[in-house]
């Protein structure tokens, strides 16, 4: 299975063209992809730098047939002519998706400038078995929004593991059984660095057996520094840095087989990040 994920910026590269097209032509250019994870994804935003109406959730979808596309919108407000405008991050899979999940992640006050974010999570079909893939966009401007943000998605995935350990009665209609997995992808713009304590927090054990999530860059790449994956051209809020990650349960991190930051392509202010795993 090879998974890409990638902050897209609306589409919006450094030479500040919006071009969602570009996009897929690249990820396809990095690898045949089983897996296409999305964060800033945008739909009738046209007050975006550079952007327009279209509904790039669709568009994507459109551009990928025979994939399934999961959205999950972090923001969703009136466009002042009766529509909406949206916001949020996209999982693509070519593979079968057994279910689908949003989760809208704690939204602590501060007086930084900061938005509602999202969750979305997919439990793919795979050679290995099901496989909850999920990719998210944290917070940027606040230490603390992100600490409670990373301990919602650590509660989500202790939540997913304790219902792989105790099985839902099954029932009709909406109660029927659909797969689950204590088996996970984590991927997306954490927005922090590797030595953040946020990061440390992502990473730290659970009690049980709660399978840990863990970093695929160390385990595939040893003590190498990862590549800056954000700030390359645009050094506004920092030198360039690796805020872009796949984390994944041991596990699935013993089937990885290789892990590549794009640095070249300028399509968006962030990197793309391919992983290959090897589930035959």
């Amino acid at each position: 299975m090879k998974l890409i994920t990638w902050n897209i910026q609306w589409a919006r590269g450094v030479d500040e063209k919006v071009d969602p097209r570009r996009i897929i032509d690249h990820a396809r250019q990095m690898a045949n992809f089983d897996v296409l994870c999305l964060q800033e994804v945008a739909a009738n935003f046209p007050d975006l730098d550079g952007n327009d109406r279209t509904d790039q959730f669709a568009l994507f979808s459109e551009l990928l047939p025979g994939f399934t596309a999961i959205e999950a919108i972090g923001v969703d407000v009136p466009d002042g002519a009766g529509g909406r405008k949206r916001f949020g991050n996209l999982i693509l899979s070519r593979l079968p998706v057994a279910q689908a999940l949003r989760h809208v992640l704690p939204w602590e006050a501060a007086a930084t400038r900061n938005m509602p974010r999202v969750l979305v999570e997919a439990m793919v079909e795979t050679p290995f078995g099901p496989i909850r893939v999920m990719t998210t966009h944290l917070e940027y401007s606040s230490p603390a929004l992100r600490a409670a943000q990373v301990e919602g998605i650590r509660q989500i995935h202790r939540m997913a593991a304790a219902r792989q350990t105790t099985p839902r009665q099954p029932g009709p209609h909406t109660y029927a059984p659909t797969p689950n997995a204590a088996s996970a992808i984590l991927t997306g713009d954490f927005n922090m660095r590797p030595d953040d304590a946020g990061m440390a927090q992502l990473l730290a054990p659970f009690e049980g057996d709660v399978p840990p999530l863990v970093d695929l860059w160390p385990v595939l790449k040893g003590t190498e520094p990862p590549p800056p994956s954000a700030f390359i051209c645009d050094q506004t809020y920092g030198p360039p840095g690796c805020l872009d990650y796949v984390l994944a349960t041991p596990d699935l991190a013993a089937q990885a087989r290789s892990i590549v930051y794009d640095i070249e392509t300028r399509a968006s202010d962030h990197q793309p990040v391919l992983v290959e795993f090897d589930l035959g």
